[in-house]
């Protein structure tokens, strides 16, 4: 008898049971093991960006987005996994500045560097007995680099039962954020405007701390190159918000389920 119990504990210390998140970097390796040996070969990773978003929000805004986000996504996916947030994405030319580089605390990668680092992450991912690895970009300049690098190693490894998903339709119309933005207040015109409706709201959902509240504004695209945005967030609440990343989450959530279905 004491043999056995010497052998279940010792069966129970080399096989851990998985942890209670879907992190990563909150797991240590020896739960991501027992995940994947377990079914969890789906993995986001999720891309957000270091960059100006006008004087009431915070450089962190796609992070902070996606820390609510991507780990909705993965657990309604099931047997999914979330990558560490990758905080540096392509904010515009460094030299001479431009786009959100012309505003101090910006971050920006190359293109080029951009899907290096994509595709050595997923090229990592894959070694360790991931099948299917998913973008979820929070900014419209990684998402041409994230498709790029998706078809790319998607057809590298077309025999071997791995594939990259950039999943567009988190980010883009289909997500749905104007359609029912149109519906639910169709005086609202520019939903998608940087540091507007949307982007505010979200934030004011995901991390009500990095909204400044007494800059927030009625700001135009003439206000861009002054102040850094060109949307008005005076509108913008958290009930809008918690609707906006929730047409996200479910967007995202029906994209993965239909490609890793196939």
């Amino acid at each position: 008898m004491r043999v056995i119990i010497i052998l279940l504990l010792l069966s129970f210390i080399s096989s851990p049971a998985l942890a209670s998140t879907v992190m990563m970097g909150d797991m240590t390796w020896q739960e991501i093991a027992a995940a994947i040996r377990d079914g969890y070969t789906t993995v986001i990773v999720p891309t957000g960006g270091t960059e100006q978003n006008g004087p009431h929000i915070v450089l962190g805004k796609h992070n902070f987005i996606l820390e609510k986000t991507a780990p909705a996504i993965a657990e309604k996916l099931g047997h999914t996994l979330v990558a560490p947030i990758m905080a540096y994405v392509p904010e515009g030319n460094i030299d001479p500045p431009s786009g959100h580089m012309k505003f101090p605390g910006t971050l920006s990668l190359r293109s080029e560097t951009f899907a290096a680092v994509l595709e050595d992450t997923v090229r990592s991912l894959k070694a360790h007995g991931f099948k299917i690895i998913c973008f979820v970009g929070e900014h419209g300049a990684s998402q041409a680099v994230q498709a790029q690098v998706a078809r790319k190693l998607s057809e590298e490894w077309k025999d071997e039962g791995v594939r990259v998903i950039h999943v567009s339709d988190y980010y883009d119309e289909n997500n749905g954020q104007v359609a029912w933005m149109q519906k639910e207040n169709p005086k609202e015109i520019n939903v998608e405007a940087h540091g507007g409706l949307a982007d505010t709201s979200e934030m004011l959902a995901a991390h009500p701390e990095g909204v400044r509240e007494k800059l927030r504004g009625n700001y135009t695209i003439n206000d861009f190159n002054k102040v850094g945005a060109d949307g008005s967030s005076i509108n913008a609440n958290s009930d809008y918000g918690k609707k906006f990343l929730a047409l996200k989450i479910g967007a995202a959530v029906q994209q993965i389920e239909k490609e890793r279905g196939k």
